[in-house]
């Protein structure tokens, strides 16, 4: 691999996947909407293409010339339509998956271990063989990257590109746009309750690891029709989030025991308060949040470590306190 181009480059697992290629000597372009904002990337030794998902031209114009193409850049939200996602998940996909069969470049498409739904703790452990479930109308998220997966893995059947497809769950890092600042303004305020003492471990990897997994997978043949988990760096319970993060902030942080049957009693409260305040994309899944909190990761990495021997880096102990340290210089005083 000589070149690559990164879609959602100046988001927190993009600029892993730059760094990563970088390190490995190859050529980085990132594809970014305003330059202007991203000249960390220049600095970084990424080439600035100007371009977006909705302009299928500017892509194929980003694209050519690339062995392969990470795509990392994704609609996540908060709104709640499908449209907003199928535009951002689904036809910018397809946009993608055409610059690729033009430039005759690998794809590795980024997609998420919503695919799996909220059931997901019904299976475990959860591979990749499992059929992926029907989703419910109100998980727009979930269903667009189902459709995404299934335009890139129709497209290499189809022999029109060489694609493969990552699937993360929550991850953490630097410049963490989602989980990092919303853990955190709670964690801020010095006291988080655990669950039956926060005892589970939580299917969380840091992005570094996703990272690594998808530039592997760029670089094995036989990762082509496939997805992979990488889902399970090293293990990370509740408590030990706490307890990091609180490290990251310079915070003491009180986190004292509720039983499940409080626990339960009270995220059904928050689930109907979300719901009547308006945001049923959100209280439709504050029970999921629950199941997350008092089930050990269902996820199973074992097919990336056989096959792309996937064998991540960053240790929680250092990434967790690291990407809250992060988040409190660059946002912590918003």
């Amino acid at each position: 691999m000589r070149r690559a181009l990164v879609t959602g480059a100046t988001g927190m697992l993009g600029s892993y996947i730059v760094r990563q290629l970088l390190a490995s000597r190859v050529g980085v372009r990132a594809l970014v909407r305003r330059p202007g904002d991203a000249g960390w990337l220049r600095e970084l030794g990424a080439e600035l293409m100007q371009g977006e998902l909705a302009d299928a031209r500017s892509l194929r114009a980003a694209a050519a010339g690339c062995d392969a193409v990470f795509h990392a850049a994704a609609a996540i939200g908060p709104e709640p339509t499908w449209e907003t996602f199928r535009v951002g998940n689904v036809e910018g996909t397809a946009h993608v998956v055409d610059a690729c069969a033009q430039a005759n470049a690998r794809l590795v498409h980024v997609s998420s271990t919503a695919v799996y739904g909220d059931s997901r703790y019904q299976f475990a452990p959860v591979d990749e063989r499992m059929v992926l479930p029907t989703l419910p109308e109100g998980d727009a998220y979930g269903r667009s990257k189902q459709e995404a997966e299934r335009i890139v893995l129709e497209a290499h059947a189809a022999h029109r590109i060489w694609g493969a497809i990552v699937r993360p769950p929550i991850m953490y890092g630097e410049h963490d746009r989602q989980f990092a600042p919303r853990i955190a303004v709670a964690l801020d305020r010095g006291f988080f309750p655990l669950c039956a003492g926060g005892r589970t471990t939580l299917p969380m990897v840091h992005a570094n690891a996703v990272a690594e997994g998808a530039v592997r997978a760029a670089s094995v043949d036989a990762a082509g029709g496939r997805a992979y988990n990488l889902t399970t760096d090293f293990p990370l319970t509740v408590a030990e989030l706490v307890r990091y993060a609180a490290i990251g902030l310079d915070r003491r942080i009180r986190a004292p025991s509720l039983s499940l049957g409080v626990a339960r009693a009270l995220f059904r409260i928050l689930a109907l308060g979300l719901t009547v305040a308006g945001r049923r994309d959100l209280g439709g899944h504050a029970m999921g949040s629950f199941e997350m909190l008092v089930h050990d990761n269902p996820f199973s990495s074992e097919r990336a470590r056989n096959e792309l021997q996937w064998s991540p880096t960053i240790r929680p102990e250092i990434g967790v306190p690291g990407a809250f340290r992060w988040w409190k210089a660059h946002h912590g005083s918003a």
